[in-house]
């Protein structure tokens, strides 16, 4: 199992203003690493040049790939679909992260180290010592605590963070929720994953994260309820499902 043998998925939509500061502070950390690949993945919700801004680059780097998903329904099969083309590279050790510099690219070394180490999952933590959610405003910062407290107590997890976007994962590990039906349609997909992996070896690590933008949709929000109580109410029903 070699160092080098790591993915990064990143769905991409309306990324065009902060395309190139994104991609500079990419290169960066990428440079300091040994190779690894990037994919970008880019759906119908992208109404900007995101898509050829993309395809230019992998044009001239390798390192980048961009996968046009028009079928992709909402931002978790943008995710999956990321994973499904990483599973078919030789990739031990898949990342994902968000775009627009919400997650700090030098952390990927972080991540990709402790995968190296025999974690299974390693997930990104703004709530711990060293991590922060830099100038989110205090809605969003609230809604993420929230979420992590009620996904605690409902489902019995333990994790500081239950709702940051910044992980990774052994590619067993993506095997296996890849085929999974997942119930998330959109910001409580992060959560439902760590819910599913609960008995696995994993790890936290302080991330710093800066959110592009306090807007929540209420779709998002009734969906993220709708999701927990299914797997509340299977917990104590003694049904849980686990992967």
């Amino acid at each position: 199992m070699s160092f080098h043998s790591w993915a990064l998925v990143i769905p991409m939509a309306n990324e065009e203003t902060d395309f190139y500061p994104f991609i500079v502070s990419l290169e960066k950390a990428l440079n300091d690493l040994p190779m690894g690949k990037v994919y970008f993945v880019v759906d119908n919700v992208s109404k900007d040049k995101t898509l050829m801004l993309c395809q230019s680059l992998s044009k001239t780097d390798s390192r980048f790939q961009s996968i046009w998903a028009p079928e992709n329904k909402n931002v978790v099969d943008a995710y999956i679909r990321g994973y499904k083309e990483a599973l078919l590279s030789d990739a031990e050790y898949i990342i994902e992260m968000d775009a627009g510099l919400s997650h700090d690219p030098d952390s990927l070394k972080n991540f990709i180290q402790l995968l190296t180490e025999k974690y299974l999952c390693v997930y990104g933590s703004r709530f711990i010592a060293g991590g922060s959610m830099g100038d989110s405003p205090a809605n969003r910062r609230s809604l993420s605590k929230t979420g992590t407290i009620l996904a605690n107590i409902l489902l019995g997890t333990k994790l500081h963070d239950m709702t940051s976007g910044y992980q990774g994962f052994h590619r067993s590990i993506v095997s296996l929720f890849t085929k999974y039906p997942l119930k998330s349609k959109a910001h409580f997909y992060q959560t439902e994953i760590r819910y599913l992996l609960r008995n696995y070896k994993s790890i936290e690590i302080p991330i710093h994260y800066k959110a592009p933008s306090p807007r929540v949709s209420k779709k998002a929000i009734i969906n993220s309820l709708e999701t927990l109580f299914y797997y509340f109410w299977r917990r104590i029903t003694l049904r849980p499902v686990s992967l």
